[in-house]
């Protein structure tokens, strides 16, 4: 199913004119590439894409996934995508991998509090907050404001309304977390936490299915978020992620400002709050609690 959606609706998104294909009378029915306009710029046959399209992605070799992500203009993202559903329909693929548990190891603890100038966490396939520094629960303390446990990037920005005050453009957040979990959804596909993660916001969030019905999917590694914290106001930061070889499964995102613009020394701000109201104390309470304001 996720093969011939993902497929289709990147073929949807390819005119002919983009493909450089020359259109020949006739109205269409489709709104981007024919099957047959596909196959013949990835150089295979019809029957053959049609199989591809429909599912049957077992066995099929680089050179033709190359041909397809070529034909159909795929970027790095979707490109990687594609190989993951590859890999995912093999027999080998087939195999589930081990989970990472709800902890980390003390030393990458330990590493996270030596990070004392910019917010930082460990976060896991599932979007979950698994382990902060000081300022990485400072600058997400309204996720800690509900009761549930681990707090979850998901949850928060489609079920959570205060996520539309925190993120200014919550329209990109939303769309860019989405693309995050159809990526992992790729990689993962036998995963049973993710499928219920999905699945409870499929029930809950118009928002997030359609979303999800996209299948968009991105790479999160390096950029700028803008967020609007209740204490200290908007904050410009840079983020770097960097996924944990040792530790597979975890991701370290780390949050740093220019030095000396104005989100630096709100970042400053941040820290004195959050030393002052032991902001950490929140990702282990059961309660919602309320974000005190100095």
């Amino acid at each position: 199913m996720d093969v011939r959606e993902f497929l289709a609706s990147r073929r949807a998104k390819i005119t002919p004119e983009m493909a450089g294909l020359t259109l020949i009378g006739g109205r269409r029915r489709v709104p981007g590439l024919r099957r047959e306009e596909v196959a013949m710029l990835a150089g295979v046959s019809v029957d053959y894409y049609t199989k591809l399209e429909r599912g049957n992605l077992a066995g099929t070799s680089e050179s033709v996934l190359d041909a397809i992500a070529r034909a159909l203009k795929l970027d790095d993202a979707e490109r990687d995508h594609l190989y993951n559903l590859a890999r995912a329909a093999s027999p080998s693929g087939k195999t589930r991998r081990p989970l990472q548990s709800g902890t980390v190891r003390p030393t990458l603890q330990f590493m996270l509090d030596s990070i004392t100038a910019a917010p930082a966490f460990i976060g896991n396939h599932h979007m979950d907050i698994v382990a902060a520094n000081q300022l990485g629960y400072a600058l997400y303390s309204e996720m800690y404001r509900g009761s549930a446990r681990p707090a979850n990037h998901s949850r928060f920005i489609f079920l959570d309304p205060r996520a539309r005050d925190f993120y200014p453009d919550w329209e990109l957040a939303a769309n860019t977390n989405v693309a995050i979990l159809r990526t992992q959804n790729g990689r993962n596909p036998f995963d049973k936490r993710l499928a219920d993660l999905v699945g409870e916001l499929s029930m809950r969030s118009e928002e997030f299915r359609t979303r999800w019905a996209a299948h968009n999917v991105r790479r999160h590694y390096a950029g700028t978020k803008v967020f609007r914290h209740p204490v200290v106001g908007e904050l410009e930061l840079a983020y770097e992620a960097m996924e944990l070889a040792e530790d597979p499964g975890f991701t370290l995102t780390v949050y740093p400002a220019v030095p000396g613009s104005p989100s630096d020394e709100r970042l400053r701000l941040l820290a004195s709050w959050a030393a002052t109201e032991r902001i950490q104390d929140l990702a282990g309470a059961t309660q919602p609690q309320d974000v005190h304001r100095p």
